[in-house]
């Protein structure tokens, strides 16, 4: 048991300096005045009191929150239908599924988000197609649809591998008994197949909500700057304006929104488990 625990010590000093130190640095600068050195800091919460009194950020934040919530419920209403179509496919067919839906994750998230900025552009595929029919050339690019359709692309796969590994589980003795008692293929799917899937959906929502809202690359690629989000005025604060106190104050900020929903998720889960299981 102590050969075991000697194991451990490592992961602990590199969990130890690359992610308590440096939360701890960051709630430091968040906590204090600018320019403050470790040895001469003066605590204030002017930091945060900027954030909530400027209408700016409360906008920046707002676009944030609102785009993060349509990427999710689109993922959703992609991926379900997705991860049941697969869960329902002969063994061999869903791995060749799963191994297509993951394979553009292989590839960098910059390379993939840069590459649709060909597809979207004025003289991209899409618009030189419409051209055919003598539609266009429709603005796709630098719009909020291209930084929704960039974020769903990118995050997509993770809503349906988590509703697709929840399907998978589920146990097709219960359909069976369900058919046996008079249950059509619709109850059966809402009185069984939809609410034992739930805590996959639960966990698809946390895996495209949490990236999704602190994004920044991907709006800034296929938005043009034009779609300011919460990550792209952390980079700019701590990259563009060395104004690392405020930079790190948002990022607080976000770390709660996100501590939040994952609660409430988690929540949700726990509340969809004690009711399966009274019933």
């Amino acid at each position: 048991m102590k050969h075991y625990k000697k194991m451990v010590y490592p992961y602990v000093a590199w969990i130890s300096v690359m992610v308590v130190a440096p939360m701890l640095l960051i709630m430091f600068y968040a906590f204090t005045k600018d320019g403050n050195s470790v040895l001469d800091f003066v605590f204030t919460l002017d930091n945060f009191k900027k954030f909530f009194s400027d209408t700016i950020f409360i906008s920046v934040l707002w676009r944030s929150l609102k785009i993060a919530v349509v990427t999710t419920v689109i993922c959703i209403a992609i991926g379900y239908p997705a991860g049941y179509f697969i869960s329902k496919c002969a063994e061999g067919v869903k791995m060749r599924w799963i191994l297509l839906i993951t394979f553009p994750t292989w590839i960098n998230m910059m390379v993939r988000t840069y590459a649709w900025r060909g597809i979207l552009q004025d003289d991209g595929i899409i618009n030189n197609f419409l051209g055919i029919f003598g539609v266009g050339p429709v603005p796709m690019l630098n719009t909020s649809f291209a930084v929704v359709l960039g974020m769903v692309y990118n995050f997509l796969p993770f809503m349906i591998i988590q509703i697709y590994t929840s399907l998978a589980k589920l146990d097709t003795s219960l359909l069976e008994a369900a058919a046996d008692l008079g249950a059509n293929k619709t109850k059966s799917f809402l009185r069984i197949t939809l609410p034992l899937s739930i805590p996959g959906v639960l966990s698809g929502i946390t895996l495209v909500f949490l990236p999704a809202v602190s994004s920044f690359y991907i709006p800034e690629m296929l938005g043009g700057g034009r779609y300011f989000m919460v990550g792209n005025l952390i980079e700019n604060q701590f990259l563009t304006t060395e104004n690392w106190n405020f930079g790190s104050a948002v990022s607080i900020i976000m770390v709660i929104i996100i501590i939040i929903s994952m609660y409430f998720t988690r929540k949700a889960d726990k509340t969809e488990i004690m009711e399966q299981r009274g019933n």
